[in-house]
Formats: structure tokens, C-alpha cells, sequence
């Protein structure tokens, strides 16, 4: 339990939190939507809890999203949906990567002159930490997220003990000039898709399912118990920073708690805040980059990926899939900066999370009888709802970056050729079964 608590709630509150509070007033310029929206975000984690609950406690295979997929939907589906997990887990690698870097490099001058090189030094060293096995990640998880929440605790109870907006002060003069744009329903769902984006990660205990000795116990409590934790500390953060901050301030501020921390404490502020973004970023990288190749390994295990992802060392990691997945992310942290990044891979996510609660409703029709420890509440309305939510927020971005929305559908389609060279190979061994078979003994 402790793991899994630490795997969810250390994958999410990384470097997103740093940054969007800042992105986040820009997109919506106004403090009660703003905060309003952050709830919102953590309502629509527990909806999403309380399908993944039912479907992951019921079906603790390794894969994630893709098991209960190719369980309800098919094969077919089942291929799009790992493959479309496994690539927004490969970009939010870099992602991490990059953010980690940007952090390091506002103190460490060499850093910051050559942050995709570091990005990519920053992702080998994570995953050559990761290779010998899952005990050496599985401390560095539980230990890093603790510290990383106390220093969040922390940093809140500066920024609500000094006077309202006095941070303000000490931000850069020209924070207040951007004109804010009027709100309108695309720019909120923008917003909210940002802010799904940044509490993405909530459901990383279900990649260990297989792992977990009591699922149908653990996975659901500790689904619950991590998005609530989350929540807590999102809404904490942001009210503090909007208290502390002039909200002009906050939204022209790419890394808000500097101004507070350097209010507090002087011109160290800044070296606090970036070492403080680090180890989250690092913290976050670790959980994301255990979690990735297990996609892989469970779609092996089916037959629908290669089968050379199967192979485990000693220490229990799947090496070959934990390299594939370092390698492919490493062109993305030279291809673009850290927003373009984190945004793709959260509409990437949000494409699986669509197929991932079709294959709810798939699996209550088809499988009525299927052993469930924990049973969706509301059903059909909630799960429906958050079927609905997903849809619109997917939509949403398609609309605003069609750009972007082209290079998503790009990246989902690489698995078609992959599923027709492995449909081909289970064609071939089923001929090849039926020719023995029916050929006459000597």
C-alpha cells in the first residue's frame, strides 16, 4: 500500500505543479473560475478512480489501461489503446526530462545553455537507475515523494502566513502587462484539459497490479486515497499562490513560488524553488519511467507486441521494453519545448481514457459474472459522465491545435503496421498448428 500511494501520488505532483498555476491563470484570468477548475480536475480523477477501481481490481494483469481494453473490446482496440499509453508515457518522459532540466539550468549555467542535452542525461541516468531492478525504484518513490510533499506543505504555509499579496513585490516589474483574454467555454475547457494534464499520473498503481500480493484490496483504496491527497495539495497551492501573489503577477509567472519563497527568505528563494522543482521533476521521471515498460510487457504477453519485451532481469525489470521506451523519448526532448510536450501526451492519455471506460460498460455487458472486489459507484450515470468529459476534453484540443491533433493521430497510427505484422504471425502459427495436425502420423 505504501508503494502504491507513493507510485500515484509522487507520478503526479511533479513539474506540473510548478508551472500551471501560472499557465493555467493565463488560459482562464479569473481567480474563482481558476480555483473552481482545480476542483474540478480533482472531482474528475475521482470519477475516473471509481471506474479504474472496478475494471483494474477485477482484471490485476500487467499493462494498465490496455488490459481491460483488449479484455472488453477486443484485440484491436486492446493494441491502440497500450500503444497510444506506452507513446503519452514516452512523452511525458521527455517532458519530465525537459522540465528537470529547465529547473537545474536557472542555477547551473552550463544546465541552462544546454538543456536538451541535459534533459536526455537527466532520462539516462533515471533509467540506468531503474535497470537492475524494481526494489532500488520502489524506495527512491516512496522516499522522494515524502520529501517532496513536505517541502509542498512547506512552501504553503509560507505563502499563507505572509500578508495577501505582499509577493508580489519582489516579481519582475513587467508581470502585470499581458492583457488578459476574455473567457469563453473553449478556453475553460482548455484550462481543465491543462489541469487533467497536471493530476495525469492518478492512476499508475494499476501498471503494478500484477505485482500487488492483495489488489482487489489495495488497488481501489489506494486509488481513493491518493486523488483525494492530491487534490488537497493542488487546491492548497494554487489558493496560497493566489493569496500571495497579485493574480496579474501569477499570470505572467512561469514559476510562481519563486517570488513567494524569495519574499520569505531573501535572494535564495530562486535556488530553493529550482532545487525544489528538480527533485519533483526527478521523482516524477522515476514513477513514469517504472511504469512504461510495463505497457509493453502486458501487450507481450498477449502476443501483441513482441515477444523480445518479455524479457526480465534478475531484478524483475522488463529491460528490453524499459530501453525502447528511453530511446524513443529521447527525440522528443530535441523536438519542441515543455508545454508542446506535456500537452500531447495529455491528449494522448485522454484518447485512452475514452477506450478505457467503453471497456467498463464492454465488460458489465459481456462479463456480468466477472469476480469484482470493488464495484463502480452511480453506475451507468458516473461512469457515462466521465465518458462524456473525456470525449469533450479530447475534442477540445483536436479543435484549438489541429497542428498538434495531426501529430497525435500520427503517432497512434505507428501501431497499425505493428498489428498487422503480428496478426500475420498468429495467422502463420495458426496455420502451421493446423498443417501438423491434420497431417498423418508415420
Amino acid at each position: 500500500m505504501p508503494f502504491a500511494i507513493a507510485v500515484c501520488v509522487g507520478t503526479v505532483i511533479g513539474t506540473g505543479i510548478m508551472r500551471a498555476p501560472g499557465e493555467i491563470a493565463q488560459m482562464v484570468p479569473d481567480p474563482v473560475i481558476v480555483m473552481l477548475l482545480w476542483l474540478a480536475g480533482g472531482v474528475y480523477v475521482l470519477l475516473s478512480c471509481n471506474v479504474a477501481a472496478e475494471i483494474s481490481s477485477a482484471l490485476p494483469k500487467a499493462g494498465g489501461h490496455y488490459v481491460p481494453v483488449r479484455e472488453g473490446l477486443g484485440d484491436a482496440m486492446g493494441l491502440l489503446v497500450g500503444w497510444t499509453m506506452w507513446v503519452a508515457f514516452v512523452a511525458v518522459n521527455a517532458a519530465i526530462a525537459i522540465a528537470a532540466a529547465d529547473f537545474l539550468g536557472s542555477i547551473i549555467p552550463w544546465i541552462g545553455e544546454n538543456v536538451s542535452l541535459s534533459a536526455m542525461l537527466i532520462l539516462l541516468a533515471v533509467t540506468a537507475l531503474n535497470w537492475p531492478g524494481v526494489e532500488e525504484g520502489r524506495w527512491v518513490q516512496i522516499v522522494g515523494t515524502a520529501i517532496k510533499i513536505g517541502l509542498l506543505i512547506a512552501v504553503v504555509a509560507v505563502a499563507l502566513a505572509m500578508p495577501a499579496g505582499s509577493a508580489a513585490a519582489v516579481a519582475p516589474t513587467d508581470a502585470a502587462s499581458a492583457m488578459p483574454e476574455p473567457i469563453g467555454i473553449l478556453s475553460i475547457l482548455l484550462g481543465l484539459q491543462f489541469i487533467v494534464a497536471v493530476y495525469d499520473g492518478w492512476y499508475s498503481t494499476i501498471y503494478f497490479a500484477e505485482e500487488d500480493r492483495d489488489p482487489g484490496r489495495n488497488i481501489p483504496r489506494s486509488l481513493f486515497r491518493s486523488a483525494i491527497i492530491v487534490t488537497v495539495i493542488y487546491l492548497a497551492v494554487n489558493y496560497s499562490l493566489i493569496r500571495a501573489l497579485d493574480f496579474d503577477v501569477l499570470r505572467s509567472s512561469t514559476l510562481p513560488m519563486a517570488p513567494v519563497i524569495e519574499a520569505a527568505s531573501g535572494q535564495w528563494g530562486n535556488v530553493f524553488v529550482a532545487l525544489l522543482a528538480t527533485l519533483m521533476a526527478l521523482v516524477t521521471l522515476n514513477g513514469s519511467v517504472m511504469a512504461t515498460p510495463r505497457i509493453l510487457y502486458g501487450m507481450a504477453q498477449d502476443g501483441l507486441f513482441l515477444k523480445a519485451a518479455l524479457r526480465v532481469n534478475r531484478g524483475g525489470t522488463p529491460t528490453l521494453a524499459l530501453a525502447a521506451g528511453t530511446l524513443i523519448s529521447i527525440p522528443l526532448v530535441f523536438s519542441g519545448g515543455y508545454v508542446f510536450v506535456f500537452r500531447l501526451m495529455g491528449a494522448l492519455t485522454l484518447l485512452a481514457a475514452c477506450l478505457y471506460v467503453l471497456s467498463y460498460f464492454a465488460l458489465r455487458i459481456r462479463q456480468p459474472d466477472l469476480a469484482r472486489p470493488f464495484c463502480a459507484r452511480g453506475h451507468p450515470v458516473l461512469p457515462a459522465l466521465i465518458l462524456i468529459i473525456n470525449c469533450a476534453l479530447v475534442g477540445s484540443f483536436v479543435y484549438s491545435e489541429p497542428v498538434s491533433g495531426l501529430l497525435m493521430l500520427g503517432l497512434v497510427a505507428i501501431c497499425i503496421p505493428v498489428g498487422i505484422h503480428l496478426n500475420r504471425q498468429r495467422q502463420a502459427a495458426s496455420l502451421g498448428k493446423g498443417i501438423a495436425a491434420a497431417a498423418p502420423l508415420p
